[in-house]
């Protein structure tokens, strides 16, 4: 039995090139896959298969040229796409149709990328759960907001897939799902076409099965030639073990997976310090919560006034909250976090890239929550970039992933780094 679904990103690009395998049969194997296995992920928001497959054989019609020539990518549904409905997750924009593709779409197809379908979202990609489940314990959630990203990937129904982090809606889905998903730095990356939230966090990002298609994928969206092979470190990695002021909330799963990573990495080589956050940073979320709050109010207007009984209870109670918030609280929340940027950046003079857990530890039971995001947050109010790489299995055999976190504009250096521990964590 054919398995082409299996293949990572960076195999199916070059196998495609190399004439070995077409992007046909490729798209095939994806759509076999999930005929079989969506009716218990529910990964999918929108798929066709026959326009799936008509794209691969237009692929597959045309002499290869860009890094992703007839590979298939999920897009999660709060990226517009110009053939295909974003509703981003909610009944009130069921019939939407946009004119034209979100910027990384554009950019996607501009590399040859198959368009596979349209993966789901939480409600406005916020706290609302979606209908997804998490591929390895169906009566878990897969995280979110990327939950039908993180799943498809995980599930090996599409090798790479779009998300977006306002919280921590990649790298805790990824995290749950056993994949490895990538935040970049902060503005990095176009938004143009995605959903908002908040303006000030809203960020790009996506899913894959190696830090290889990560590359690639960051190489697609930067319109920059791939990153070079990784190279024996010439000195060694110098890593800041940062247990954050939550370590105390921790289960164990996640404390053992960052332990073990750190003993790891350190018997290769690496260089290992404790990294303690200012006493400030804790009070990094709960400032979050109050501009995305405060921006959501704003974001949401029309809907608020035109469909407000359609909204999801969480986002209806983030609405209320962020029109009760006094606009000076707000200032002084955006001002918090560019002062907590600041003294960030002086922790690195130290370290190469922080060690930290990616979540709580293992997808929660249930499917009302979408998991704790603290662990994720403060990073992306720190704006800067941050990878999470599956390295352990918690007590009931589900993955729990630790984050490796880069100084702002430190992308390549961080996925560089990823690359090489990725290597030695990911069995």
């Amino acid at each position: 039995m054919s398995s082409l679904n299996k293949l990572t990103a960076t195999d199916a690009a070059r196998r495609i090139a190399a004439g070995e395998v077409s992007s046909e049969a490729i798209v095939a194997d994806c759509l076999a896959h999930i005929r079989e296995r969506e009716p218990v992920v529910m990964a999918w928001q929108h798929l066709d298969e026959d326009y799936a497959l008509g794209q691969a054989r237009r692929r597959d019609a045309e002499r290869p040229s860009g890094l992703l020539h007839g590979v298939p990518v999920g897009v999660k549904d709060t990226y517009d796409t110009h053939d295909m409905p974003t509703t981003w997750g909610t009944p009130i924009h069921a019939d939407r149709h946009p004119d034209a593709d979100a910027a990384v779409v554009a950019l996607l197809r501009a590399a040859g990328a198959v368009i596979l379908g349209k993966t789901v979202t939480t409600e406005f990609a916020g706290l609302d759960p979606g209908k997804t489940r998490n591929p390895h314990d169906s009566g878990r959630t897969p995280g979110g907001s990327s939950s039908g990203s993180a799943s498809a990937v995980a599930d090996e129904m599409v090798p790479v897939a779009l998300g977006s982090q306002t919280a921590g809606s990649v790298i805790r889905p990824a995290a749950f799902c056993g994949v490895v998903g990538y935040k970049p730095s902060y503005g990095v990356l176009g938004r143009r076409g995605m959903a908002p939230i908040a303006e000030e966090l809203d960020t790009v990002g996506y899913m894959a099965r190696s830090v290889e298609d990560i590359a690639l994928l960051t190489a697609v969206l930067t319109l920059r030639a791939p990153m070079p092979p990784v190279q024996p470190r010439a000195s060694p990695l110098r890593v800041g073990v940062c247990r954050t002021h939550l370590w105390p909330e921790i289960d164990q799963s996640a404390a053992d997976a960052l332990d073990d990573a750190a003993r790891r990495l350190a018997a290769s080589g690496a260089t290992l310090a404790e990294v303690v956050l200012p006493r400030q940073f804790a009070d990094l979320t709960p400032r979050l919560m109050t501009l995305v709050g405060f921006e959501a109010a704003r974001t949401f207007a029309h809907e608020w006034h035109t469909d407000r009984d359609r909204i999801g209870p969480n986002l209806q109670a983030q609405i209320e909250t962020g029109l009760e918030t006094p606009y000076e609280e707000y200032i002084a929340a955006c001002r918090f976090g560019a002062a907590c940027r600041a003294e960030l950046a002086a922790l690195f003079e130290g370290s190469d890239v922080l060690l930290t857990v990616s979540a709580k530890g293992e997808a929660p039971e249930g499917l009302s929550s979408t998991g704790d995001t603290r662990f994720q947050s403060m990073w992306t109010f720190l704006h800067v970039p941050c990878i999470t790489l599956p390295t352990a299995r918690g007590p009931n055999g589900l993955p729990v992933g630790i984050q490796l976190v880069g100084p702002f504009h430190g992308d390549d250096t961080l996925l560089a780094q990823a690359r090489w521990a990725a290597d030695l964590l990911i069995g």
